[in-house]
């Protein structure tokens, strides 16, 4: 119980903003050049954003209380040990340096010690058995509902002011719990929960509303594969389908909506997301750590730039990353997200438009996928939006894609040939499995959401033209 309690009550600060379908906005300029291939794609331009400190931003993303409501100090100490050698990051400040990596300290105005999440939770991702922050967590297990286990808490709260704190805790987790459940472990549900957090929100005054002030659909499963943030230092939007434009520091405080209740606390935490979004975008991609054929390598850089930097961009001096929308239409990939999914209605980014964040932010979600720059592939596995492939090798020939598989979830359980999770083809999916926990390590590509088609960009190549694009991704 106290593992599951761990690490479920964590997984509510990966909330984002929404996906939803909309016409490409004004500044959505076409691609300059030859796109024959793409002639419906558009580039997404480059907005200014607000200075900020990266050396404050650290500070702030590893200590500061950016989702301020969470577990009572006095019963999370009962619960929990001090974090592990693995779980220590560098930065930590007080009572956070003796807290895992993404649990957060937190006191209140009336003096009440907290421990809350933080964006770590989703963005902090292990390779080879070391963490790394800013990498995606592919390990997620969402497959129950966080607030299943929050009666469990109760017995080890007993002043008034803690007691409080917990109920309104419970109270949020209670509402965003339904629809925060995958069948699936390794992707991540906060693209269908987010929704939910806006609709108890009042727009104007982001005052919590026991009843939602939008319909909620029923909840769906919208898997989502964690991108990498070292990806923002070149791109102009923060999601898969183009959404999340303007001022990305106003965007990536919206996990705070989970705990926050007012305009005057969120200006205090848009105060330095500034600084926050700026050592974000200074993140590097981690170098390829094993042997590099460097001959193979130089003969899959033309390959790969005639058959995948039209979209994808160029590396090394000189290169240049175009921030491409694809239409699904195009791409073929698993449609549900940029189809915009019952979640994310248009009412929902009305709501964001006419809120605290819409001052300066837009979701404008498009109908289709933006191409990623490929800094640090190699250690960004699973692929495509969904995670559902398990190597860039099925990713380049889709006909070795498996239909159903499953992996470790071993973090040194990394293929460097095919450049991603080793993995078990099944000859089932999950209607086959008979045991509930085996069944939700099982990645059913038949299933709504998780589908593996399209991107067949790669089929075309020769098995050794695609080796050398393999060999080549592993210098980017």
């Amino acid at each position: 119980m106290k593992r599951f309690l761990f690490f479920v009550l964590a997984a509510a600060a990966c909330s984002g903003a929404a996906s939803n379908p909309q016409a490409p906005s004004a500044d959505a300029t076409p691609p300059a050049g030859d796109d024959s291939e793409n002639d419906t794609a558009i580039v997404l331009a480059a907005e200014p954003q607000r200075p900020g400190d990266p050396q404050k931003g650290y500070r702030a993303l590893v200590n500061e209380a950016y989702v301020p409501c969470g577990i009572p100090d006095s019963a999370f100490s009962q619960l929990f040990s001090d974090a592990t050698a693995d779980e220590i990051i560098p930065g930590r400040e007080g009572r956070n340096a003796t807290l895992p990596y993404n649990w957060t300290s937190y006191t209140t105005k009336d003096g009440v010690k907290l421990v809350t999440s933080n964006c770590l939770t989703c963005h902090a991702g292990r390779i080879q058995g070391k963490l790394v922050v800013g990498l995606g967590d592919a390990d997620g297990n969402h497959v129950q509902d966080p607030s299943s286990a929050l009666t469990y808490l109760d017995q080890f709260v007993s002043k008034p002011e803690e007691k409080a704190e917990l109920e309104k805790w419970e109270n949020r987790m209670k509402t965003v719990g339904p629809y925060s459940v995958l069948s699936t472990r390794g992707p991540n549900p906060a693209d269908m929960f987010t929704a939910v957090l806006f609709a108890h929100h009042d727009p104007k005054t982001l005052a919590w509303l026991d009843t939602p002030i939008i319909e909620v659909p029923a909840p769906i499963e919208v898997p989502v594969d964690v991108p990498p943030w070292w990806r923002m230092k070149k791109k102009t939007s923060m999601f898969y389908t183009g959404g999340g434009r303007g001022d990305h520091a106003r965007i990536e405080m919206t996990a705070s909506v989970l705990c926050t209740s007012s305009v005057e606390e969120s200006r205090k935490i848009d105060a330095y997301f500034p600084d926050v979004r700026a050592w974000i975008a200074s993140l590097d991609a981690p170098a390829w750590p094993f042997a590099l054929d460097r001959a193979l390598a130089d003969k899959g850089k033309p390959i790969f730039e005639a058959t995948c930097s039209r979209c994808h961009g160029t590396y090394g001096p000189g290169g240049a990353y175009p921030n491409k929308l694809v239409p699904a239409s195009d791409i073929g990939t698993d449609g549900l997200l940029a189809a915009g999914a019952a979640e994310f209605a248009p009412p929902i980014v009305a709501w964001y438009k006419d809120s605290f964040f819409g001052e300066l932010a837009r979701l404008e979600p498009l109908k289709g996928y933006v191409a990623p720059p490929l800094d640090g592939v190699w250690a960004t596995a699973p692929y495509l939006h969904n995670g559902s492939v398990p190597t860039i090798a099925a990713l380049l020939d889709s006909t070795k894609r498996p239909r159903y598989w499953t992996r470790s979830f071993d973090s040194n359980d990394y293929d460097p040939k095919a450049l991603g999770w080793r993995h078990v083809v099944l000859d089932h999916g999950k209607k086959g499995e008979p045991d509930e926990g085996t069944r939700a390590t099982i990645y059913d590509t038949t299933k709504t959401g998780y589908a593996n088609v399209g991107h067949t960009y790669g089929d075309a190549l020769t098995p050794e033209d695609r080796a050398a694009v393999l060999e080549y991704l592993k210098t980017l």
